[in-house]
C-alpha cells in the first residue's frame, strides 16, 4: 500500500481529524493542512480542525489565511481531544516546534524534515530527501486523480515556492515536478493578491536595523539587532542578507519579550545549520532546523542580563551569541560589512 493509500484508508475509519500545524505556520504547513483537510472530507471526515500554537504574524501567512479562507483555531488539549483523529503536518514529534504534550500518540504524520526522535505515529509519511511537505500533498493528489481545486493547487503550489524555490534552498527535482503539475490547475489571480502583500511597519523598522547592523566573516554574516515586535522581520532579514554577492550563511538575533530570537540560512552544502544551532547554543534554550535554515530562542537573562540600554543590549548579543556563531562556522576576524 502506498503512502497515501494509508492515509487515505486512515482518513476513511473517522468523523473527526485535528490538523495540527508547527508553532507559527508558514505556507508549507498551512498549505498541507489544509490540503489534508480537503482529502479528509473526500472520505468522508464531517469536522476538521486545524489547530496552531505559536502566532500567525508574517505579513504573506496572515494574507494566505484571508486569500484561502483558512480557519485555523488556537491549540488547547481539549481540542485535541475531541477529534478522532490526530494528523501532523511539517513536523513530526509532539512537544518540538508544537504544544501537543509529549507521548501524545499521532495517528498520522506527514513531513519532510529530519527527527532524531522516535515519531510516534500509526501512519507516518516522513520523506527527508523532499524539499517541501506540500510537495508530498501535492503527490497525494496527483497520484490519486482525486479532485484539485484552484484553490488548493494554488495553496500547495505558493507552500513549495516559499519553502524551497522562491530562494532556491536546495529544491529537489520533485518540487519542480509538482509546480509544474500544480501550476496548470492554480488560481493565477489568487497568487498574485498573495505575492503582493505589504510589509507591517514595524517589520520594516526591524529589517533596516538588520541590515544596518550587519557585520561579516569570510563569507558568514551576522547581525544582532534589540527589541523588535515579532521575529518576522528577523526571517525576512536572513533571506535578504543570503542574496548579498560572496555570503553563503547568515544569522540573525533580536529581542522579544524576555527571549532572544534567532534565524539561520546558508546554501553551504559542507554544513547542517540545525546541527550547529543545537551545538551552539541548545544548552542554552529551544533552537533546531535542517541543513539549510535554523532558528530558535533563548532566555535573555542568560544572554545579555538585565539591561534596559539598547546600545548595551545589542552589544552583548553580538559578543555572545554573534561572535561566537562566526568564530565556529567562519573563518577570517569579523568586521562590519559595507
Amino acid at each position: 500500500m502506498s503512502n497515501a493509500a494509508a492515509v487515505l484508508t486512515r482518513l476513511r475509519s473517522a468523523s473527526s481529524l485535528a490538523v495540527v500545524c508547527h508553532d507559527d505556520p508558514d505556507p508549507d504547513s498551512l498549505a498541507s493542512a489544509i490540503a489534508l483537510e480537503s482529502l479528509a472530507r473526500t472520505c468522508g471526515v464531517e469536522t476538521v480542525d486545524i489547530l496552531y500554537g505559536g502566532s500567525i504574524v508574517h505579513q504573506q501567512n496572515r494574507a494566505f489565511v484571508d486569500l484561502f479562507d483558512v480557519t485555523p483555531r488556537r491549540y488547547s488539549d481539549a481540542r485535541l481531544e475531541a477529534n478522532e483523529l490526530v494528523a501532523f503536518v511539517d513536523h513530526s514529534v509532539p512537544g518540538e516546534h508544537n504544544q501537543v504534550p509529549r507521548g501524545t500518540p499521532i495517528d498520522i504524520v506527514i513531513d519532510h524534515h529530519p527527527s532524531e526522535r522516535t515519531v510516534p505515529s500509526d501512519v507516518i509519511d516522513v520523506r527527508e530527501s523532499y524539499g517541501a511537505t506540500a510537495t508530498i500533498l501535492a503527490e497525494y493528489f496527483l497520484e490519486s486523480e482525486l479532485e484539485l481545486t484552484p484553490r488548493i493547487a494554488s495553496a500547495l503550489l505558493f507552500g513549495l515556492h516559499r519553502e524551497r524555490l522562491d530562494f532556491y534552498r536546495q529544491p529537489t527535482d520533485r518540487e519542480y515536478a509538482a509546480a509544474a503539475a500544480l501550476h496548470e490547475r492554480t488560481d493565477p489571480e489568487r497568487l498574485r493578491e498573495l505575492y503582493g502583500v505589504s510589509f507591517l511597519p514595524g517589520s520594516v523598522d526591524a529589517f533596516g536595523d538588520v541590515i544596518h547592523n550587519r557585520i561579516r566573516q569570510g563569507s558568514c554574516l551576522v547581525s544582532c539587532i534589540g527589541r523588535l515586535e515579532n521575529r518576522v522581520a528577523l526571517a525576512q532579514g536572513a533571506d535578504f542578507l543570503l542574496n548579498i554577492d560572496g555570503v553563503d550563511t547568515v544569522l540573525v538575533g533580536g529581542v522579544i519579550r524576555d527571549e532572544v530570537h534567532l534565524s539561520g540560512r546558508t546554501t553551504r552544502p559542507d554544513l547542517d545549520l540545525g546541527e550547529s544551532f543545537g551545538r551552539l547554543f541548545g544548552d542554552r534554550g529551544s533552537v533546531g532546523g535542517h541543513d539549510d535554515m535554523a532558528g530558535g530562542q533563548l532566555p535573555l537573562e542568560d544572554v545579555a542580563g538585565t539591561t534596559d540600554a539598547e546600545d548595551v543590549l545589542v552589544e552583548r548579543l553580538r559578543d555572545r551569541v554573534g561572535r561566537r556563531f562566526l568564530d565556529a562556522v567562519a573563518g577570517d576576524a569579523a568586521e562590519p560589512d559595507a
